[in-house]
Parts: C-alpha cells; sequence; structure tokens
C-alpha cells in the first residue's frame, strides 16, 4: 500500500468519526450524524479538487474510502456511551490526527500533479481545515481553525515541507505526521496563540460604592 493511501484512510476515519460524535452532540438523528461524517471526511478534499483543477467527480471513483467513511460513522453511533464521553478528552485529539494525514495527503496530491509550492501549501491546508470547517458550520458552531489555538499553520508547515521536497521517504512523512500531531497537542495545552488585535472598547470600570462614596467625602 502507498503511503498516499495509508494517510488517506488514517484521515478519513479520523474526521469521519469526529463529524459523527460532533452530530451526535448537537442530537442530529442517524441521517444527519450520517451527512455530517462524510461531510467532515470528503468536504475538504472535494473543495482542494476544484482549486487545484481536479474534477469533483472523481470523489465518486473513491469507493472503498467512501464505505470505510461510512462503516466509521456507524461504528461511532453503536460505541458504547462510556467509550463516547471518554472519546470527549481526546476530541483534540482526533482533530489533530485527521488534519495532519490530510494535509500531508493534499501536500502528496499537489506535488504528483507538479504543482508550485503555492498550490502544494493551499491544497495541504484546505484539505487539513477544510472537513472540519464543514462539520462545524454545519453544526452550528464556530470553525476550529478560528478559535485561540494555532490551527491552520501545521497544515502549512506541512504542505511547504513537502513541496519544498524535504519528505524523500515513507519514514520522513510519517515522522512530519507525528510531528503536526504533536505541535498541534502542545498548541492546545499551552495555549499558543497567533498575533491578534482587537478592535472592541473595553468599557471602563465602574467605581465601586465605597470608592465612589470616599470620592464624594473628598470633595
Amino acid at each position: 500500500m502507498h503511503i498516499f493511501d495509508i494517510f488517506s484512510i488514517i484521515g478519513t476515519i479520523a474526521f469521519a468519526m469526529s463529524g459523527a460524535f460532533v452530530a451526535m452532540e448537537e442530537d442530529y438523528d442517524i441521517l444527519g450524524i450520517m451527512v455530517l461524517g462524510l461531510a467532515t471526511a470528503f468536504g475538504g478534499g472535494i473543495v482542494r479538487n476544484v482549486l487545484i483543477g481536479v474534477p469533483v467527480t472523481t470523489l465518486w471513483s473513491q469507493g472503498p474510502l467512501i464505505m470505510l467513511a461510512i462503516f466509521s460513522v456507524i461504528a461511532a453511533f453503536v460505541l458504547p456511551m462510556s467509550w463516547i464521553k471518554h472519546w470527549k478528552r481526546t476530541e483534540v485529539l482526533f482533530d489533530a490526527i485527521g488534519l495532519s494525514a490530510f494535509a500531508i495527503q493534499g501536500a502528496l496530491y499537489a506535488t504528483q500533479m507538479k504543482h508550485p509550492i503555492s498550490a502544494v501549501i493551499v491544497a495541504a491546508v484546505l484539505t487539513g481545515i477544510g472537513g472540519g470547517i464543514i462539520r462545524d458550520l454545519l453544526a452550528g458552531r464556530k470553525p476550529l481553525v478560528l478559535r485561540d489555538e494555532i490551527y491552520a499553520v501545521w497544515a502549512m508547515l506541512a504542505g511547504a515541507i513537502v513541496g519544498l521536497g524535504w519528505t524523500q521517504s515513507n519514514v520522513e512523512l510519517i515522522v512530519l505526521f507525528a510531528a503536526v500531531v504533536i505541535f498541534r497537542m502542545f498548541s492546545v495545552h499551552y495555549r499558543w496563540k497567533l498575533p491578534r488585535r482587537s478592535l472592541k472598547v473595553v468599557p471602563a470600570q465602574p467605581q465601586s460604592d465605597q470608592a465612589l462614596m470616599k470620592s464624594r467625602k473628598a470633595g
């Protein structure tokens, strides 16, 4: 099995189950759970294909991956509640695995098509975060990529490393996969954030009653 196929399988399972669990949290029925799981697993790849010139209909040639995603969603649906509650504590890990696997898979896909490094990075980012964005939007949540912790940056770095040809062997790709997962988990644990600038005006804190009375007496 080619390393490309391995990353496709890992990402499909991780994101399909992630989408299913999020749907169950939002009280979706079995159809909604299936739709959200499949959208999470394949949404990023579809957006990537549109931007790099691959026909969207190539999705239907991925029959084994579609069946794998369906089985993953069904497995998530029938898991005991105690297991699902345990998964909630590792939710970020599942998402990190899907992010890493799909970012590398998207970058490899673009390099095989001889695209420039800019397109490779875009393919890595869209494949890595696209499914998660679609999942969160369909679930009525703020997309994970827009939250405080660094997220899409790791997909960009993975795409750049693959696009620059720094991963020439399967071992190096596996090391890169593990590194992206680890750094994503570090960014959550240590709350690493990108620089930001807010235009919100912080209202002045009202004086306490005691301070107000002191100011009146002084006056």
